[in-house]
C-alpha cells in the first residue's frame, strides 16, 4: 500500500510521484497530488446532467452516483453523498481556517471538501474539484 506524504495513510493503489505526474494531465495533478482548487466555475461537469457515475480521475475508483450531484451555487460539482467506502476525510486547517477535506479512498487523492449545509436526506455538501473527477455516463 502506498503512503500518503501528508495524510500518513496506507491506500490500496500506489505510484510514484513521478508516475501520478506522467499518467495526470497538470491540473489533475496539482488537485489530485498536491491538494491544489481549481477556480470556481471552470470545470465543464459543473453542467453535466446525465445519469451515471463519477470516478477519480487518478485511479478510477467510483466515488459519486449522479443522482446525488446537484447545483449548489458554488462554482464546483457538488454531490449529497458518496458511494459508501469510497472517500476518506482528514481536518484541513489551510488558510486559517478548520474544513473537512475529502479524499479517494482508494489512491488517496485529494477531491476537495465537505461542509454542513447541504440538501436534504444528508444535509451534506461534497464540494470537489471537476479535475479530481472523470464522469462515466449511464449506458443506455
Amino acid at each position: 500500500m502506498a503512503r500518503s506524504k501528508d495524510m500518513g495513510e496506507a491506500f490500496p493503489i500506489r505510484r510514484s510521484e513521478e508516475e501520478w505526474r506522467a499518467l495526470l494531465p497538470p491540473e489533475a495533478y496539482r488537485i489530485l497530488r498536491q491538494h491544489a482548487t481549481e477556480r470556481p466555475g471552470s470545470s465543464p461537469l459543473n453542467a453535466e446532467k446525465r445519469p451515471g457515475l463519477y470516478r477519480c480521475a487518478g485511479c478510477g475508483a467510483p466515488l459519486f452516483r449522479a443522482g446525488t450531484k446537484y447545483d449548489s451555487g458554488s462554482g464546483w460539482p457538488s454531490f449529497w453523498a458518496p458511494i459508501e467506502g469510497a472517500i476518506g476525510t482528514r481536518t484541513d486547517r489551510s488558510f486559517f481556517m478548520v474544513r473537512t477535506e475529502v479524499h479517494c479512498a482508494a489512491c488517496g487523492g485529494h477531491l476537495g471538501h465537505v461542509f454542513p449545509d447541504g440538501p436534504p436526506p444528508t444535509g451534506l455538501r461534497y464540494c470537489i474539484n471537476g479535475a479530481a473527477l472523470a464522469f462515466q455516463p449511464e449506458e443506455t
